[in-house]
Protein backbone atom coordinates (compact mmCIF):
# COMPACT_ATOMS: atom_id res chain seq x y z
CA UNK A 1 0.00 0.00 0.00
CA UNK A 2 1.24 3.60 -0.58
CA UNK A 3 0.88 5.53 2.59
CA UNK A 4 1.20 9.07 3.14
CA UNK A 5 2.38 10.21 6.65
CA UNK A 6 2.22 14.46 7.33
CA UNK A 7 4.72 15.12 10.82
CA UNK A 8 6.48 11.98 9.30
CA UNK A 9 10.18 13.90 9.89
CA UNK A 10 8.65 13.63 13.57
CA UNK A 11 8.65 11.51 16.68
CA UNK A 12 6.16 9.43 15.94
CA UNK A 13 5.24 9.92 12.60
CA UNK A 14 8.98 9.08 11.62
CA UNK A 15 8.89 5.67 13.98
CA UNK A 16 5.99 4.82 12.06
CA UNK A 17 7.29 4.99 8.74
CA UNK A 18 10.09 2.79 9.35
CA UNK A 19 7.34 0.21 11.04
CA UNK A 20 5.37 0.64 7.64
CA UNK A 21 8.20 0.07 5.41
CA UNK A 22 9.72 -2.39 7.23
CA UNK A 23 5.93 -4.37 6.92
CA UNK A 24 6.45 -4.06 2.86
CA UNK A 25 4.34 -0.30 2.28
CA UNK A 26 5.67 2.30 0.19
CA UNK A 27 5.73 5.62 2.22
CA UNK A 28 5.80 9.41 1.05
CA UNK A 29 5.97 11.88 4.03
CA UNK A 30 5.23 14.99 4.09
CA UNK A 31 6.53 17.75 7.00
CA UNK A 32 7.29 21.37 6.63
CA UNK A 33 10.40 20.82 9.43
CA UNK A 34 9.36 23.36 11.84
CA UNK A 35 12.18 24.62 13.21
CA UNK A 36 11.13 24.58 16.76
CA UNK A 37 10.93 21.07 16.48
CA UNK A 38 13.62 20.02 13.62
CA UNK A 39 16.42 23.36 14.05
CA UNK A 40 18.90 21.87 12.22
CA UNK A 41 16.65 20.72 9.22
CA UNK A 42 15.96 17.38 7.82
CA UNK A 43 16.53 14.73 10.31
CA UNK A 44 19.61 12.17 9.54
CA UNK A 45 17.37 9.03 10.89
CA UNK A 46 14.27 9.34 8.10
CA UNK A 47 13.95 6.24 6.28
CA UNK A 48 16.29 6.16 2.93
CA UNK A 49 13.34 4.56 0.80
CA UNK A 50 10.86 7.04 2.12
CA UNK A 51 9.74 10.05 -0.34
CA UNK A 52 10.41 13.28 1.13
CA UNK A 53 8.22 16.34 0.52
CA UNK A 54 8.93 19.14 2.66
CA UNK A 55 5.78 21.43 2.99
CA UNK A 56 2.79 23.08 4.87
CA UNK A 57 0.01 20.55 5.38
CA UNK A 58 -2.37 23.31 5.38
CA UNK A 59 -1.15 24.51 1.64
CA UNK A 60 -4.11 23.21 -0.50
CA UNK A 61 -1.33 23.01 -3.90
CA UNK A 62 1.00 21.05 -1.45
CA UNK A 63 -0.80 18.67 -0.01
CA UNK A 64 -3.37 17.99 -3.08
CA UNK A 65 0.16 16.21 -4.67
CA UNK A 66 1.40 14.64 -1.65
CA UNK A 67 -2.28 12.61 -1.93
CA UNK A 68 -1.41 11.53 -5.07
CA UNK A 69 -1.99 7.42 -5.87
CA UNK A 70 -1.71 7.06 -1.37
CA UNK A 71 -4.34 4.84 -0.47
CA UNK A 72 -4.28 5.65 3.23
CA UNK A 73 -2.95 8.82 5.20
CA UNK A 74 -1.50 8.89 9.07
CA UNK A 75 -2.20 12.57 9.65
CA UNK A 76 0.37 13.57 12.59
CA UNK A 77 1.51 16.72 11.35
CA UNK A 78 0.58 19.46 14.33
CA UNK A 79 1.40 22.18 15.99
CA UNK A 80 2.22 21.41 19.98
CA UNK A 81 3.14 24.19 22.80
CA UNK A 82 1.69 25.90 25.62
CA UNK A 83 2.01 29.27 24.06
CA UNK A 84 -0.84 31.44 23.59
CA UNK A 85 -1.40 31.95 19.89
CA UNK A 86 -4.49 30.19 19.81
CA UNK A 87 -5.29 30.61 15.80
CA UNK A 88 -2.22 28.24 14.99
CA UNK A 89 -3.46 25.44 16.75
CA UNK A 90 -6.60 25.64 15.27
CA UNK A 91 -4.99 26.20 11.66
CA UNK A 92 -2.66 23.46 12.17
CA UNK A 93 -4.43 20.73 13.62
CA UNK A 94 -8.07 21.29 12.42
CA UNK A 95 -7.88 23.29 9.14
CA UNK A 96 -5.52 20.74 7.46
CA UNK A 97 -7.47 18.03 9.02
CA UNK A 98 -10.85 19.54 7.10
CA UNK A 99 -8.56 20.47 3.78
CA UNK A 100 -7.72 16.76 3.98
CA UNK A 101 -10.98 14.99 3.38
CA UNK A 102 -12.27 18.50 1.42
CA UNK A 103 -9.25 17.64 -1.10
CA UNK A 104 -9.99 13.63 -1.15
CA UNK A 105 -14.08 14.89 -1.77
CA UNK A 106 -13.33 17.24 -4.45
CA UNK A 107 -10.89 15.09 -6.72
CA UNK A 108 -13.36 11.87 -6.26
CA UNK A 109 -10.77 10.07 -4.71
CA UNK A 110 -13.04 8.25 -1.92
CA UNK A 111 -12.81 4.82 -3.36
CA UNK A 112 -9.11 5.08 -3.32
CA UNK A 113 -8.38 6.28 0.25
CA UNK A 114 -8.66 2.98 2.61
CA UNK A 115 -7.91 5.05 5.38
CA UNK A 116 -7.29 7.89 7.17
CA UNK A 117 -5.65 7.75 11.14
CA UNK A 118 -5.66 11.03 12.76
CA UNK A 119 -3.15 11.63 15.45
CA UNK A 120 -5.38 12.81 18.31
CA UNK A 121 -4.60 13.18 22.29
CA UNK A 122 -5.33 12.65 25.87
CA UNK A 123 -5.44 16.03 26.36
CA UNK A 124 -8.54 15.82 24.69
CA UNK A 125 -10.33 13.95 28.32
CA UNK A 126 -9.30 17.12 29.95
CA UNK A 127 -9.49 16.71 33.73
CA UNK A 128 -11.07 13.48 33.19
CA UNK A 129 -12.99 11.02 35.44
CA UNK A 130 -13.10 11.61 38.88
CA UNK A 131 -15.22 10.68 41.47
CA UNK A 132 -15.46 11.94 45.73
CA UNK A 133 -14.90 9.23 47.93
CA UNK A 134 -16.62 11.06 50.69
CA UNK A 135 -20.09 11.42 48.81
CA UNK A 136 -19.49 8.77 46.12
CA UNK A 137 -17.69 6.01 48.12
CA UNK A 138 -18.32 2.87 45.89
CA UNK A 139 -17.77 4.81 42.77
CA UNK A 140 -21.47 5.44 41.72
CA UNK A 141 -21.17 8.92 40.51
CA UNK A 142 -18.64 9.90 38.03
CA UNK A 143 -17.48 13.94 38.61
CA UNK A 144 -16.26 15.91 35.35
CA UNK A 145 -14.11 18.78 36.88
CA UNK A 146 -13.43 21.90 34.75
CA UNK A 147 -10.04 23.53 33.96
CA UNK A 148 -8.20 24.76 37.42
CA UNK A 149 -8.30 28.50 37.06
CA UNK A 150 -5.86 31.01 38.45
CA UNK A 151 -7.92 32.16 41.13
CA UNK A 152 -7.28 28.29 42.37
CA UNK A 153 -3.87 27.71 41.10
CA UNK A 154 -2.34 30.90 42.06
CA UNK A 155 -2.68 29.98 46.05
CA UNK A 156 -1.33 27.03 44.92
CA UNK A 157 -4.35 24.49 45.43
CA UNK A 158 -3.85 22.19 43.00
CA UNK A 159 -6.36 19.23 43.59
CA UNK A 160 -9.98 19.06 42.15
CA UNK A 161 -12.88 19.93 45.06
CA UNK A 162 -16.24 17.91 45.77
CA UNK A 163 -18.53 20.77 45.29
CA UNK A 164 -20.77 18.86 48.06
CA UNK A 165 -18.38 18.44 50.62
CA UNK A 166 -15.24 20.14 49.66
CA UNK A 167 -13.33 16.95 49.93
CA UNK A 168 -10.32 16.41 47.41
CA UNK A 169 -11.67 14.15 44.36
CA UNK A 170 -9.75 11.08 43.73
CA UNK A 171 -8.88 10.40 39.92
CA UNK A 172 -10.69 7.30 38.15
CA UNK A 173 -9.17 6.04 34.77
CA UNK A 174 -11.26 8.03 31.35
CA UNK A 175 -12.05 6.08 28.51
CA UNK A 176 -13.17 7.26 24.90
CA UNK A 177 -16.31 8.66 26.27
CA UNK A 178 -14.98 11.49 28.54
CA UNK A 179 -14.70 14.93 26.06
CA UNK A 180 -13.95 17.72 27.87
CA UNK A 181 -10.68 19.35 26.43
CA UNK A 182 -9.39 22.41 28.49
CA UNK A 183 -6.58 24.05 26.67
CA UNK A 184 -6.23 25.30 23.31
CA UNK A 185 -4.36 22.48 21.78
CA UNK A 186 -6.75 19.74 23.46
CA UNK A 187 -10.16 22.01 21.89
CA UNK A 188 -8.43 21.66 18.80
CA UNK A 189 -7.61 18.20 18.96
CA UNK A 190 -10.81 17.59 19.84
CA UNK A 191 -12.31 19.28 17.05
CA UNK A 192 -9.79 17.09 14.45
CA UNK A 193 -11.48 14.20 15.94
CA UNK A 194 -14.67 15.24 15.02
CA UNK A 195 -13.45 16.44 11.80
CA UNK A 196 -12.25 12.96 10.67
CA UNK A 197 -14.98 10.69 12.64
CA UNK A 198 -17.95 12.77 10.85
CA UNK A 199 -16.79 13.75 7.69
CA UNK A 200 -15.17 10.12 7.06
CA UNK A 201 -18.25 8.16 7.83
CA UNK A 202 -20.07 10.85 5.57
CA UNK A 203 -17.91 10.13 2.56
CA UNK A 204 -17.39 6.94 3.34
CA UNK A 205 -13.82 6.99 3.83
CA UNK A 206 -12.54 4.76 7.03
CA UNK A 207 -11.52 7.08 9.80
CA UNK A 208 -9.86 6.15 13.10
CA UNK A 209 -8.53 8.73 15.71
CA UNK A 210 -5.38 7.69 18.26
CA UNK A 211 -5.82 9.83 22.01
CA UNK A 212 -2.12 9.22 22.60
CA UNK A 213 -0.93 9.46 26.16
CA UNK A 214 2.82 10.77 26.83
CA UNK A 215 4.44 9.44 24.11
CA UNK A 216 8.15 8.65 24.99
CA UNK A 217 11.10 7.07 23.38
CA UNK A 218 14.16 8.59 20.96
CA UNK A 219 14.01 11.32 18.46
CA UNK A 220 11.30 12.46 20.71
CA UNK A 221 12.85 16.72 19.96
CA UNK A 222 15.37 17.96 22.53
CA UNK A 223 13.75 21.59 21.25
CA UNK A 224 9.80 21.40 21.49
CA UNK A 225 9.19 22.43 24.31
CA UNK A 226 5.69 21.29 24.71
CA UNK A 227 7.68 17.53 24.73
CA UNK A 228 7.40 17.12 28.53
CA UNK A 229 8.68 15.31 31.56
CA UNK A 230 11.25 13.44 29.43
CA UNK A 231 12.82 16.15 27.34
CA UNK A 232 12.93 17.89 30.82
CA UNK A 233 14.12 15.60 33.00
CA UNK A 234 16.83 13.87 30.47
CA UNK A 235 18.22 17.37 29.77
CA UNK A 236 18.39 18.75 32.88
CA UNK A 237 20.77 15.15 33.98
CA UNK A 238 22.50 15.56 31.47
CA UNK A 239 23.73 18.93 31.88
CA UNK A 240 23.28 18.59 35.98
CA UNK A 241 20.39 21.39 35.95
CA UNK A 242 18.01 21.26 38.50
CA UNK A 243 14.76 20.90 36.77
CA UNK A 244 11.59 22.27 37.72
CA UNK A 245 8.69 20.44 38.82
CA UNK A 246 5.16 21.87 38.49
CA UNK A 247 2.72 22.05 41.00
CA UNK A 248 3.37 19.86 43.95
CA UNK A 249 5.17 16.58 41.32
CA UNK A 250 2.53 14.15 42.74
CA UNK A 251 -0.20 14.47 39.77
CA UNK A 252 -0.67 11.67 37.72
CA UNK A 253 0.35 10.49 34.62
CA UNK A 254 0.06 7.81 31.48
CA UNK A 255 3.65 7.25 29.84
CA UNK A 256 3.28 5.21 26.56
CA UNK A 257 6.25 3.67 24.73
CA UNK A 258 7.00 4.65 21.22
CA UNK A 259 6.90 1.33 19.83
CA UNK A 260 3.76 0.15 21.43
CA UNK A 261 2.44 3.78 19.95
CA UNK A 262 3.81 2.30 16.52
CA UNK A 263 2.01 -0.92 16.87
CA UNK A 264 -1.74 0.72 17.66
CA UNK A 265 -0.71 2.79 14.70
CA UNK A 266 -0.47 -0.63 12.26
CA UNK A 267 -2.95 -2.52 14.03
CA UNK A 268 -5.85 0.20 13.39
CA UNK A 269 -4.72 0.15 9.40
CA UNK A 270 -5.60 -2.94 8.98
CA UNK A 271 -8.28 -3.64 11.71
CA UNK A 272 -12.08 -2.66 9.69
CA UNK A 273 -13.42 -2.89 13.45
CA UNK A 274 -11.20 0.22 13.94
CA UNK A 275 -13.09 2.43 11.50
CA UNK A 276 -14.70 5.42 12.91
CA UNK A 277 -14.23 4.76 16.63
CA UNK A 278 -11.65 7.18 19.00
CA UNK A 279 -8.86 5.03 20.74
CA UNK A 280 -6.68 5.63 23.88
CA UNK A 281 -3.29 5.23 23.09
CA UNK A 282 -1.41 4.67 26.72
CA UNK A 283 0.77 3.03 29.09
CA UNK A 284 -1.23 0.60 31.25
CA UNK A 285 0.40 2.74 34.80
CA UNK A 286 -0.26 5.67 36.74
CA UNK A 287 2.83 7.71 37.50
CA UNK A 288 3.19 10.87 39.68
CA UNK A 289 5.62 13.27 37.68
CA UNK A 290 7.88 13.10 40.67
CA UNK A 291 8.14 9.20 41.02
CA UNK A 292 9.17 9.36 37.03
CA UNK A 293 11.54 11.87 37.42
CA UNK A 294 12.93 9.66 40.87
CA UNK A 295 13.03 6.40 38.67
CA UNK A 296 14.66 8.37 35.99
CA UNK A 297 17.67 9.76 38.41
CA UNK A 298 17.84 6.04 39.48
CA UNK A 299 18.46 4.43 35.80
CA UNK A 300 20.63 7.19 34.68
CA UNK A 301 22.98 6.81 37.85
CA UNK A 302 22.80 10.83 38.10
CA UNK A 303 21.08 12.87 41.17
CA UNK A 304 20.13 16.53 40.82
CA UNK A 305 17.89 17.62 43.43
CA UNK A 306 14.50 18.84 41.46
CA UNK A 307 13.00 22.63 42.44
CA UNK A 308 9.64 22.51 43.78
CA UNK A 309 8.86 25.85 44.57
CA UNK A 310 4.87 26.50 43.76
CA UNK A 311 5.33 26.73 39.62
CA UNK A 312 2.81 25.95 37.81
CA UNK A 313 1.92 25.56 33.67
CA UNK A 314 -1.34 27.24 33.14
CA UNK A 315 -3.60 24.57 30.95
CA UNK A 316 -2.11 21.40 32.82
CA UNK A 317 -4.22 19.43 33.97
CA UNK A 318 -3.73 17.57 37.70
CA UNK A 319 -4.32 13.87 36.89
CA UNK A 320 -5.09 12.08 33.73
CA UNK A 321 -4.84 8.12 32.65
CA UNK A 322 -6.25 6.32 29.76
CA UNK A 323 -8.75 3.10 30.16
CA UNK A 324 -6.87 1.69 27.22
CA UNK A 325 -10.10 -1.27 27.14
CA UNK A 326 -11.12 -0.65 23.80
CA UNK A 327 -7.96 -0.69 21.68
CA UNK A 328 -6.59 -4.30 23.81
CA UNK A 329 -10.11 -5.26 22.19
CA UNK A 330 -8.78 -5.61 19.13
CA UNK A 331 -5.88 -6.99 20.40
CA UNK A 332 -3.39 -4.44 21.60
CA UNK A 333 -1.00 -4.80 24.65
CA UNK A 334 0.90 -2.13 26.32
CA UNK A 335 4.60 -3.98 26.31
CA UNK A 336 7.13 -1.78 27.57
CA UNK A 337 7.25 0.40 30.38
CA UNK A 338 9.01 4.03 30.98
CA UNK A 339 11.93 2.26 32.11
CA UNK A 340 12.25 1.33 28.66
CA UNK A 341 11.75 4.65 27.75
CA UNK A 342 14.00 6.33 29.70
CA UNK A 343 16.70 3.83 28.73
CA UNK A 344 16.22 4.33 24.97
CA UNK A 345 15.83 7.77 25.49
CA UNK A 346 19.00 8.34 27.44
CA UNK A 347 21.11 6.31 25.27
CA UNK A 348 19.70 8.56 21.91
CA UNK A 349 20.51 11.56 24.18
CA UNK A 350 24.04 10.14 24.43
CA UNK A 351 24.45 9.63 21.09
CA UNK A 352 23.74 13.41 19.92
CA UNK A 353 26.90 15.44 19.11
CA UNK A 354 25.78 19.12 19.65
CA UNK A 355 23.47 19.85 21.77
CA UNK A 356 22.24 23.34 22.75
CA UNK A 357 21.41 23.94 26.66
CA UNK A 358 17.99 25.26 25.81
CA UNK A 359 16.47 24.66 28.66
CA UNK A 360 16.74 27.91 30.19
CA UNK A 361 15.85 29.69 27.20
CA UNK A 362 12.71 28.14 27.15
CA UNK A 363 11.43 28.06 30.48
CA UNK A 364 11.78 31.95 30.30
CA UNK A 365 10.30 32.46 27.04
CA UNK A 366 7.16 30.53 28.81
CA UNK A 367 7.82 32.68 31.91
CA UNK A 368 7.41 35.72 29.80
CA UNK A 369 4.25 34.79 27.91
CA UNK A 370 2.61 33.76 31.39
CA UNK A 371 2.66 30.15 30.66
CA UNK A 372 4.66 29.32 33.78
CA UNK A 373 3.05 30.84 36.26
CA UNK A 374 4.11 30.59 40.24
CA UNK A 375 1.69 30.34 43.06
CA UNK A 376 1.57 33.45 45.61
CA UNK A 377 3.19 35.23 42.60
CA UNK A 378 0.59 38.35 41.06
CA UNK A 379 0.22 37.64 37.16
Amino acid sequence: MKILVTGGAGFIGSHTTDALIQAGHQVRILDILQPTVHPKGKPAYLHPQAEFIRGDVCDKATLQAALADVEAVYHFAAYQDYLPDFSTYFQVNAVSTALLYELIVARGWTNRIRKIIVAASQAVMGEGRYYCPACSPQKERCLYPSIRLEAQLSKGIWEHACEACGRNLQWLPSDESVATPCNQYAISKFTQEQIALHLGRRYGIPSVAMRYSIVQGPRQSFYNAYSGAMRIFALSLYFDHPPTIFEDGRQVRDFVNISDVVAANLLVLDHPAADYNVFNVGGGKAWTVLDFYNRMQGLTGKAVPPVISGYYRYGDTRHIVSDTGRLQALGWQATRGIEDSIRSYWAYLAEQEEIDDILEYAKTHMKNLHVIRQAGKPE
